[in-house]
């Protein structure tokens, strides 16, 4: 049974609210969505240049499969709608998350030569979905950002067919995107991947 518009607006709220304390989408950085129908596709999804530690319930809309608002008179919906909808596409996902922290930003710009990142023997990769060891290798692939929505879709797409193992990808000067089966999933995904991303970043400090 796919979630209604309000049940996602209200566990949106308790997300963005979780995520800002935790610095992850400060000002009106990041953006939400979930699969509430998917015959044909639509995504709830939060608005354009809103706070996602304040979000009410009219910062969500419904859009479909081409990005754009079902309803005449809902607001302008993310400007990386497109993003969400090749995600969806690409991983039959049913919600994808992004967030803007400083260590995602700061090791997308210091691995972008190298078009991603390796995460390796952290225990905590083992809570990213079908890991079962520490010795696991997560590639985190590095897009260079682009205010050409479409064709950077058309690039997520391709990275995430070139790297079905994937769980996750940075935007480079940007933030992180990952995804589940459904918010709770995707949730834990974040959160995975931004303690790793935190750790890393760290231990580069090291002497």
């Amino acid at each position: 049974m796919k979630p209604t518009l309000h049940t996602v607006a209200r566990e949106f709220q308790e997300i963005g609210r979780d995520f800002h304390r935790r610095g992850w989408v400060l000002g009106t950085s990041g953006n939400f969505s979930v699969v509430i129908s998917t015959k044909p596709l639509k995504l709830a999804i939060t608005a354009s240049s809103v706070s996602k530690g304040h979000l009410q319930s009219s910062d969500v809309l419904v859009v479909g499969a081409d990005g754009r608002p079902i309803a005449r008179t809902a607001p302008r919906p993310s400007a990386e709608t497109l993003l969400h909808v090749a995600v969806v596409r690409a991983r039959t996902a049913g919600a994808v998350l992004h967030t803007h922290s400083v260590w995602s930003t700061m090791l997308s710009e210091r691995h972008a030569e190298k078009n991603g990142l390796a995460l390796t023997g952290f225990e905590m990769l083992k809570g990213l979905e079908g890991v079962r060891s520490h010795q696991h290798t997560e590639w985190l692939p590095i897009l260079d950002n682009d205010q050409d929505i479409p064709s950077l879709a058309r690039r997520v797409d391709a990275v995430l067919l070139d790297r079905p193992d994937a769980h996750g990808f940075l935007l480079r000067g940007h933030g992180l995107y990952t995804w589940g089966d459904g918010l709770a999933q995707a949730r834990r995904h974040v959160e995975i991947l931004e303690f790793l991303l935190e750790t890393t970043g760290r231990m580069h400090q090291w002497p």
